[in-house]
């Protein structure tokens, strides 16, 4: 069942929050604001908040730091955002309509993160599984990534990804790992709907806890020299593949 803090993103930054209570597409829940936040914009904060009803709280500094979980970027402004497409795992699991999942495993860059939100957007994948473990927040620099996707895409949470994987298993969904060298060519593999792609870092891979539950991997044919691909290209290749299966069927 999905919690009152799983349908709701906590974004900060002056320009994120000031963008978020001017887009008539979300809704604001209610705006903190550091009480030695100064300048044109904080009070533009202030006043388009309340313009549209939605409360301004004053906090001090160290509290709105800890509510941002970030002591560098969060400018003294913290918002709750209502994110409707954000649900848990277990949601979907429960559902008929589970399509193309993605699993992140170990994929700490909030760049790349976004990007991938993007793509599985793009390509019209079920939604991306971000554990809340190994992951980085939903907050402004995976958003800005994502092109604001990130407020609108399909976001399952689990607690870490080895739990995802498990769960994945349970619900007898086979899980496909996407690895370097590894298995089938993605353009010949045998990719089944509905399943569960799994990506790592290009660094580190994917985890030895989750690699033990993967059933097949399939990997990206590339020219002699390149041993790996940035995830998120990693991703829009796969996306790509999958769309273009989906459409030619």
């Amino acid at each position: 069942m999905r919690s009152p803090k799983d349908a709701h993103l906590t974004i900060y930054g002056r320009k994120p929050v000031l963008e978020a209570l001017r887009d008539p597409s979300r809704r604001v829940a209610k705006v903190i604001v550091a009480t030695n936040a100064e300048g044109s914009i904080v009070r533009e904060i202030e006043a388009v908040a309340h313009a549209a009803g939605v409360r301004v709280a004053h906090a001090s500094p160290g509290r709105v730091k800890s509510l941002a979980g970030n002591g560098r970027h969060d400018q003294g402004v913290v918002a709750d955002v209502e994110a409707p497409a954000l649900k848990s795992l277990e949601d979907l699991l429960a559902s008929t309509a589970r399509g193309h999942l993605l699993l992140l495993d170990g994929v700490h860059n909030p760049q790349n993160v976004g990007l991938i939100l993007r793509v599985a957007a793009a390509m019209g994948l079920a939604g991306t599984i971000l554990p809340r473990v190994g992951a980085p927040d939903l907050g402004p620099l995976v958003i800005k990534a994502s092109a604001g996707v990130a407020f609108q895409a399909s976001v399952l949470r689990s607690r870490t990804a080895e739990e995802a994987a498990t769960r994945v298993h349970e619900a007898g969904l086979p899980l496909l790992g996407l690895g370097a060298g590894r298995g089938s060519s993605l353009p010949e593999a045998r990719l089944p709907v509905p399943a569960v792609f799994v990506v790592g870092d290009e660094t580190a891979g994917i985890s030895p806890e989750v690699s033990r539950l993967v059933d097949t991997w399939v990997s990206i044919p590339m020219a002699p020299g390149v041993e790996s691909l940035n995830v998120a290209t990693a991703v829009a290749i796969l996306g790509y593949e999958l769309r273009r299966r989906t459409l030619t069927v």
